[in-house]
């Protein structure tokens, strides 16, 4: 197996899955540290620096050990990481689910055509809106889901005019609309989109919702 440097990974735990299509299912997590966005939102600014350097070959042990169908490899930023596109392929070769959640700043092209890839789209409330690499879109497939995590109601009309621009809802298999947390009422997202027809999907952090905003490693 490839293994040019290993990953620097912050954690590796099971739990269930908090967001997207999948919400609900258990899920396995592989968080790779270092991200090169600082968004004014983040949830996992823990994740920003540090990490443990460890073998692919030992990453993939630990994860597939957790025995459950789903893995999702996150961050921090996974795809900063060269060893992150071997490790990919090697849980899919292994039979699993995988999902990649990643920004949409990072080129999404050379991941393994049979990962569920998560791309977080960055509205203007996160401070890092001009970061985004709008060539994503084109190679976005059904199999994909996008994510657009809101402050207000300037990041609602910010995300309902590239959900139109781009015709999102038609080449990804879902877009996922979230709240920030404590900053953008859940029913008041819900009312936006209900009196535009918006094509999207309203998704909960059922995570935070269970073990609170700022619970780590669940």
């Amino acid at each position: 197996m490839h293994d040019p440097n290993g990953l620097l990974i912050h954690e590796i735990y099971a739990s269930i899955q908090g967001e997207s299509s999948f919400v609900g299912w258990p899920c396995t997590f592989v968080r790779l540290s270092r991200c090169n966005l600082r968004c004014r939102w983040c949830d996992t600014p823990q994740a920003f620096e540090g990490g443990e350097r460890r073998s692919l070959e030992d990453v993939l042990s630990e994860a597939l050990a957790h025995e459950t169908p789903l893995v999702e490899v996150t961050g921090g930023e996974p795809l900063l990481q060269a060893a992150t596109l071997p490790l990919l392929r090697a849980l899919c070769d292994a039979g699993r689910t995988v999902l990649l959640e990643t920004s949409g700043e990072r080129d999404i092209s050379a991941v393994d055509p049979r990962v569920h890839r998560i791309v977080d789209f960055k509205a203007p409330g996160s401070g890092e809106c001009e970061r985004n690499r709008w060539s994503n879109v084109q190679r976005l497939t059904r199999r994909d889901e996008v994510k657009l995590v809101l402050a207000d109601r300037a990041d609602y009309e910010w995300a309902r005019r590239v959900i139109a621009e781009h015709g999102l809802a038609q080449r990804a298999g879902a877009v996922l609309l979230s709240c920030v947390w404590g900053e953008l009422e859940p029913a008041q997202l819900i009312a936006w989109m209900l009196e535009d027809r918006l094509p999207a999907r309203f998704q909960l952090q059922a995570h935070k919702y269970i073990w609170g905003g700022d619970a780590a490693g669940v």
